[in-house]
């Protein structure tokens, strides 16, 4: 693996923990960044097509759902159906008479690259405005051995271990799928990536699932065996089918990698793709199952 990639994947790996660690603000920043440099490589993929979204105006409403998020979690379903309306309205009123592909291309950047990544927002946010010390919202602990050493980890806010344990689960299965994948698999998983095996995507689901354990019970969540195996075995069949879909995008526009912003990783979406279903679920998994 050549050291670009490794030195890349672990500085991305460390800015990815350092805000999730903070969250508020800082979290939300981030994760407004990722989405507004996805989008950048979404609309370009797009227009590979011949295709002319509305990719300033999707951009813009897709930060402002990212603010309403951290400000009030309840308002940002609201945020769809209003942006979606002003997408059209301008598409509308452009000099040159807009398609459906146009609009349709236009929408599905706002829910693709916008409105399912701010689960990630709405994730984090759990239980950490009551437990926030910092400003702008953000969190930092302030006894490092309780939590550490004692293994107290019900002290930090619920949606950073509800995060982090995500992040884990998607981490062991994108891992296990590449390894196993790569040396032992054999059947074709589906024409859309051919690289991709039945045999590394059974494992990386297995990785998230044994991961999704461990960390429910490390978490001492309540029926931790049920509860660990239906989170992980749910990241991680989310997190494959986040992987396809942009390799389906990717085919479409006929293009091997979604940018090249990233040294021996290639664009944003190439590495968060395995992110963008999972967090709506593992959202209301955690709000709506969880006691």
């Amino acid at each position: 693996m050549p050291w670009s990639r490794i030195i890349s994947g672990v500085i991305a790996i460390a800015m990815a923990l350092s805000s999730t660690l903070l969250g508020g603000w800082y979290f939300t920043i981030a994760i407004a960044i990722v989405v507004f440099l996805g989008q950048q490589e979404y609309f370009n993929l797009v227009r590979a097509r011949g295709i002319a979204p509305a990719a300033k105006t999707t951009m813009f409403v897709s930060q402002v759902l990212l603010a309403i998020c951290t400000l009030d979690s309840s308002l940002a379903d609201a945020v769809m159906p209003i942006a979606g309306t002003l997408i059209c309205f301008y598409l509308l009123f452009q000099p040159q008479l807009a398609t459906i592909a146009d609009i349709s291309a236009s929408i599905m950047g706002l829910f693709y690259v916008g409105y399912l990544p701010s689960y990630w927002v709405r994730l984090r946010d759990i239980d950490s405005a009551t437990i926030s010390n910092l400003p702008l919202g953000g969190y930092w602990p302030t006894n490092w051995n309780d939590v550490l050493a004692q293994g107290n980890f019900a002290s930090l806010p619920q949606g950073l271990t509800a995060t982090v344990l995500t992040f884990l689960c998607i981490w062991a299965a994108d891992i296990g799928a590449y390894i196993i994948g790569k040396f032992f698999g054999k059947t074709p998983l589906s024409d859309i990536s051919p690289k991709k095996t039945v045999e590394g995507a059974v494992f990386g689901i297995t990785a998230s699932v044994t991961v999704g354990i461990a960390g429910a019970y490390v978490l001492d969540l309540p029926h931790s065996l049920v509860t660990g195996s239906a989170l992980g075995l749910l990241i991680g069949i989310a997190s494959l089918l986040g992987d396809l879909t942009e390799s389906l995008l990717k085919r479409d526009a006929g293009v091997k990698d979604s940018g090249q912003l990233i040294p021996g990783h290639g664009g944003i979406l190439d590495r968060t793709d395995s992110y963008i279903f999972t967090a709506p679920l593992v959202y209301y998994f955690v709000t709506l199952l969880l006691p």
